[in-house]
């Protein structure tokens, strides 16, 4: 196996160092998958007890100058490492202002993703500062339960305000309450919800929007005034936005019966370089020709009692 990359580009270098620092925020360990054509970001922790699942992808040839691998064969053109996600990502925030980063695999006396930073100098010198990051090499017969996450088709899919406006809000409600009602329907609508013995606050969005069903069967039959409504556990929610990097221009999110999930990256959210000319993708698109496309499941939430959908 033999991997080795180069960026260049100052503003592929800050895009490829805030989606390190958003996957450090989501979870400590993560698994980088590397291709011929991309690189993944996964997480797959079981969703329905209380983990969270990601898929986050980044076509190689919009990041990287120089880009070359080897997988462990010929069929299988790949390579799978696990590794500390924070390892990853405080490496890669000595790179400010870097004039290269190279990323190499290398084995000193154990699998290494061997991080090397050229940084500007006064001088016409320049310094190199290298990181050495463990990493766990995992075997094919592994490589199933680290796919692209599937999703059904939902009740409902809304596209989300500002996801820092909504951060702000749901911060204000985890002073009062530990679980939130998220509503949503099909006229762009959605409602922010907390509820106890003292106290009822709900936040309303109008005109949101809604991406079109992936099926063309499936929510045609639910009126679109009718809201679908999941319990989350606002302390999940939080770890979601607080994690926001990559400056998303569109996120969405989707209610599927007794559980809830939501997707950033270009197509679902614009998420790529700067410069990179590539122009978005529909709403909710799952394989687009996105530059860096992103899948999170939060936990699964149990339906509010009487739910309708």
């Amino acid at each position: 196996m033999k991997f080795r990359a180069k960026i260049v580009d100052a503003a592929c270098l800050n895009h490829f160092t805030r989606v390190s620092a958003m996957i450090a925020k989501l979870a400590k360990t993560c698994t980088l998958r590397i291709s011929p054509e991309k690189l993944n970001f996964v997480l797959s922790d079981r969703v329905a007890s209380g983990g969270v699942s990601m898929w986050c992808e980044l076509e190689q040839e919009n990041f990287f100058s120089e880009f070359q691998m080897e997988g462990i064969s010929a069929e299988n053109n790949a390579i799978y490492l696990d590794l500390t996600a924070e390892n990853l990502s405080r490496a890669l925030k000595t790179a400010q202002n870097a004039r290269a980063l190279k990323i190499k695999l290398t084995n000193k006396h154990f699998p290494c993703l061997t991080v090397s930073i050229e940084l500007l100098s006064v001088s016409s010198s320049s310094r190199v500062v290298t990181h050495d990051i463990p990493v766990k090499v995992i075997p094919r017969k592994l490589w199933k339960d680290l796919q692209e996450p599937t999703i059904p088709d939902s009740d409902v899919s809304i596209y989300l305000p500002a996801l820092k406006t909504m951060k702000s809000i749901v911060e204000k409600m985890k002073n009062i309450s530990n679980h939130l009602i998220m509503e949503a329907n099909l006229s762009g609508e959605l409602n922010l919800k907390i509820e106890t013995e003292l106290v009822c606050v709900t936040t309303h969005f109008k005109d949101l929007g809604n991406p079109l069903p992936a099926s063309e069967d499936a929510s045609q039959e639910r009126p679109p005034e009718q809201m679908a409504e999941v319990h989350i556990d606002i302390r999940k929610l939080l770890q979601f936005l607080a994690g926001q990097q990559v400056n998303p221009t569109r996120a969405v999110c989707r209610h599927l019966k007794g559980s809830h999930t939501f997707h950033r990256g270009a197509g679902r959210l614009s998420a790529r370089p700067p410069g990179s000319g590539a122009q978005d993708g529909p709403g909710a698109h799952l394989t687009g020709t996105e530059n860096c496309r992103w899948l999170c499941l939060p936990r699964r939430s149990s339906p509010i009692e009487g739910d309708t959908q």
